[in-house]
């Protein structure tokens, strides 16, 4: 019996060494860029140990990169499920889920696990309950949860502090909330803490704009398009008469059977919606357009209720979207159906069936 115990453990020392020497072989392919190699590895690693978190977590960071999605998902989640301890694959899956694939109510479902304390999960040390807190506060901002999301993110920077992640992202929610000067002292301090971040020297433009600093908004623009040309355009400027020559335009080209509901109500042209607007309309300051008018219920409205409203086009952020006069055109018309659906109650097949989507 003693005899054939030293042979069994044997074995598991010789499975245990081949899972990690093929672990290492993946990782070394994977920095190399050879991805099926690196597949190939860890499909290796688990012949020898088939519920080895790691080479889990591994396949899961490799299919997310090459973008498959679902597999990537189920393969980080076979690591939480393979040892409930290893908080890497959590957060691993928690940012998939929030960045990429919009699940944001899982995403919050996996933090509050981890900030549940169970003596089964992992313990977090402040940095990763910092991390945690945040990937929180984000799901909550994407689901339009302001005021959740802000109590979060402050948590995160007391958990960790000075971290510029966290304070520009508060700077952020802040703008979003109508709390432009809150939010200048926020993305001031993030881009002395870390200089060349294209999303806060962006949304510190957005901050100077709105400040009437438009110097300053030229250069942080300028300065996040430099650092990131694909996602962070400078804005184009249109005249006044170019904007409303094409709210003309845009509304001519709608279908006759929504343009009657346009009978009567006023448009108008504006830099951007007010503080009171993003208040009590609950709209981000980024908003392209908004019907405002006595109530939004779902049903049909009659012609004459609508034209007791109006149609609001924001002109300078309509200029950060639109790259040429087409665009302009295109994005105002998108924008008045949406609006107007909105307002109306209307949902994806009434849009449909009325040849607005």
């Amino acid at each position: 019996m003693l005899t054939e115990y030293f042979a069994m453990d044997e074995i598991l020392v010789k499975e245990n060494d081949r899972y990690w020497d093929c672990l290492d072989q993946a990782m070394e392919a994977s920095y190399g860029g050879r991805t099926d190699e690196a597949l190939a590895w860890l499909d290796e690693a688990l012949k020898a140990i088939p519920n080895g978190a790691e080479a889990h977590n591994g396949r899961g960071e490799i299919l997310w990169e090459e973008g498959r999605l679902e597999e990537a998902s189920y393969e980080l989640e076979l690591a939480t499920i393979a040892d409930s301890k290893f908080v890497t694959a959590y957060l691993n899956r928690a940012e998939l889920l929030l960045e990429d694939m919009g699940e944001f109510e899982q995403v919050i479902q996996i933090c509050d696990l981890l900030l549940s304390g169970q003596s089964e999960l992992p313990s977090l040390d402040r940095t990763i309950e910092a991390e945690v807190y945040y990937l929180k506060a984000k799901a909550l901002f994407y689901l339009d949860d302001l005021e959740g999301s802000r109590f979060l993110i402050k948590r995160a920077s007391k958990a960790a502090s000075n971290l510029a992640l966290y304070r520009a992202f508060e700077g952020q929610i802040a703008f979003e909330m109508g709390d432009f000067h809150e939010a200048l002292s926020l993305l001031e301090h993030a881009s002395v803490l870390e200089p060349e971040v294209p999303n806060s020297l962006y949304y510190l433009g957005l901050v100077f704009e709105r400040l009437n600093k438009s110097n300053h908004a030229s250069s942080a623009f300028l300065a996040a398009h430099n650092l990131d040309p694909d996602h962070y355009m400078i804005p184009v400027e249109f005249s006044q008469v170019v904007v409303t020559e094409a709210t003309r335009t845009s509304i001519d080209n709608l279908p006759r059977s929504f343009r009657g509901y346009l009978d009567g109500v006023s448009t108008s042209v504006e830099d951007f919606p007010s503080q009171a607007i993003i208040a009590e309309e609950e709209v981000s300051p980024q908003v392209l357009g908004l019907f405002v008018g006595n109530s939004r219920i779902r049903g049909l409205k009659p012609v004459k209720e609508l034209s007791q409203g109006r149609l609001v086009l924001y002109k300078k952020n309509l200029e950060k979207v639109c790259k040429n006069k087409d665009e302009l055109v295109e994005q105002i018309q998108i924008t008045i159906r949406q609006e107007i659906g909105y307002y109306l109650g209307l949902d994806e097949d009434d849009l449909d069936r009325l040849g607005l989507s």
